[in-house]
């Protein structure tokens, strides 16, 4: 990766803000897909295929996933499986957040964390 094609949060935020859109595609390599997000007010997103991570840059609020609400804060790592219902609420003005697609359609079959 040369000097000019670096992933930095200026560059991405800067390209998204050029967009009318809440995201922007930042990056892929094979199945990896690196997305900027950062949605005004409400997350309208919806389920994907591809399991995803995303890594808050900054702002709080509320993730939910399926049942689950919980608070998140700035340099949180989420993970969230293909097809899982999830969303933003009540998240700060500042909220932007890395998304990482990754793997197959239909998402890898293991999940365990440390």
């Amino acid at each position: 990766m040369k000097q000019d094609e670096r992933l930095t949060v200026a560059r991405a935020l800067a390209k998204l803000e050029s967009e009318e859109s809440p995201y922007e595609k930042i990056f892929r390599h094979g199945s990896l897909h690196v997305e900027i997000y950062k949605p005004e007010r409400e997350d309208p997103q919806t389920k994907h295929s591809l399991d995803e991570i995303y890594v808050v840059i900054s702002g709080s609020g509320f993730f939910v996933r399926g049942d689950e609400r919980q608070r998140f804060e700035d340099g949180e790592v989420i993970f969230v499986p293909a097809g899982a219902e999830h969303r933003f609420e009540e998240f700060s003005e500042d909220f932007a957040t890395w998304v990482f697609f990754f793997g197959p359609e239909g998402g890898e079959q293991e999940t365990w964390f440390i």
